[in-house]
């Protein structure tokens, strides 16, 4: 788990001016240079730092309240983007393969991981991180297991090194294969990491293929709700049967605020300028968080760990993209939205 919470605001108070000041690099980085995304900006920001300079200790409360409270409240928000009506309006085969890519790529990922002899917390990681929506995905699964704090930095920064990668290969790839712009953005929505980082192929490919990539990648997005109920039942049952007094909740509660954000949403009685505000602190919070989870990576730490995750970030990748490009070749041809 990342690190122990301090809930005395003096304590938090540092750490906090840290991660704020570097979400004000990030978002007036992405306003100069439209191109690049908040979140990815300020998780490179946050590493570089933390690689460059000694931070003092009274630093450490705030990153870690910024790298999970913070974050939970910003996956949280992330539910207003969500409408259950355009998911539905992608139909049943869409549907359908985005539940296969989520299942399939984390069953495979965690089976390969068991192969390279990787644990079973750092092979969740990987895999939830890579099947469903990359470094959120990656915290709100540590935050129902008992994951090392090396094992989380690591599976973020394979996001972002393998999500990166992606921005560039799959439009590539796409032009390659001929596919459509719809069936591009099918294919960049189902297996690219970050939502992010599929909004930046999508619009490097087109108009259509941005607007059908971000509607299936927050499709993704909705399954880390069961992901994380079903991973917090399962470690429940392990704490029980093992005698552990550390029981994780049954439904996270970040998890149930989500799904009543996409209902909210859902339902229209939200104005314009409030949605407008909450997509707005979103981002700020996510920023922030994604900051202070950069902060943690360390060269360090990827050299410590070795090979074996990097090896199983990759195959992961192409399991996951290979998955998804098979789906939208046997589905064919589906309405642009």
């Amino acid at each position: 788990m990342i690190g122990d919470l301090s809930t005395r605001p003096r304590g938090l108070a540092p750490g906090l001016a840290v991660a704020l000041a570097g979400t004000a690099v990030a978002i007036w980085s992405s306003r100069l240079v439209p191109a690049l995304n908040p979140m990815l900006v300020a998780i490179v920001l946050g590493a570089v730092l933390g690689n460059s300079i000694r931070l003092p200790p009274g630093v450490g409360a705030g990153l870690a309240f910024s790298a999970r409270t913070l974050l939970r409240v910003g996956i949280a928000l992330l539910g207003l983007q969500l409408l259950f009506g355009d998911i539905a309006a992608l139909g049943w085969q869409v549907i359908a393969l985005v539940v296969v890519i989520v299942g399939l790529g984390i069953a495979g990922t965690v089976i390969l991981g068991g192969a390279l002899g990787l644990g079973w917390t750092q092979r969740l990681l990987i895999a939830c991180g890579f099947s469903i929506c990359g470094a959120a995905a990656v915290a709100a699964v540590d935050s129902v297991t008992e994951a090392d704090e090396e094992e989380v930095l690591t599976a973020v920064t394979l996001v972002v090194i393998f999500g990166t990668a992606m921005i560039l290969a799959v439009p590539l790839l796409s032009s390659a294969l001929h596919l459509s712009d719809t069936a591009a953005g099918m294919w960049a929505g189902g297996s690219i990491h970050e939502v992010a980082q599929v909004v930046a192929a999508g619009g490097a490919i087109g108009g259509t293929a941005l607007g059908v990539a971000t509607v299936v990648k927050l499709a993704r997005v909705l399954l880390l709700a069961p992901v994380v109920t079903a991973i917090s039942i399962h470690q429940r049952r392990l704490a029980g049967a093992g005698g552990h007094a550390t029981r994780p909740p049954m439904v996270p509660a970040f998890v149930v605020a989500f799904i009543a954000c996409v209902c909210v949403r859902s339902s229209g009685i939200l104005p314009e300028g409030i949605l407008d505000a909450a997509s707005l602190a979103q981002t700020v919070l996510l920023t922030c968080a994604m900051f202070a989870l950069g902060v943690g990576v360390r060269v360090a730490t990827m050299r410590r760990v070795g090979a074996r995750p990097v090896v199983l970030a990759a195959a992961s990748t192409v399991w996951v993209a290979g998955i998804a490009l098979a789906g939208v070749l046997l589905i064919g041809p589906v309405p642009a939205g």
